[in-house]
């Protein structure tokens, strides 16, 4: 199956749209954690925060994203959905 990006940032796996989401932290995360987050972006921002864009299959995938969070111990700051329809899971 061809997985393409069209231009609203959202994903397009040939059935439905995945959502994208912004999860933002207090602190600095190491690149190192690049396969840990699998196909989100870690950006570190001046201010301290941390943040993780990409796209998200489903609730539980979303879950398991703020479980690896919460594994840290890294303050959570927000999780918003940035692109896609919640009504297309």
């Amino acid at each position: 199956m061809n997985n393409a990006s069209d231009d609203s940032g959202t994903q397009n796996t040939g059935q439905s749209t995945m959502p994208t989401y912004q999860i933002r932290l207090q602190g600095h995360l190491s690149p190192q954690w690049t396969a840990w987050f699998e196909e989100l972006t870690i950006t570190s921002e001046a201010n301290g925060v941390t943040v993780l864009t990409g796209p998200v299959v489903d609730q539980a995938a979303l879950y398991g994203l703020l479980r690896k969070v919460r594994n840290l111990g890294m303050p959570l700051l927000s999780v918003m959905q940035i692109a896609g329809d919640a009504e297309d899971q």
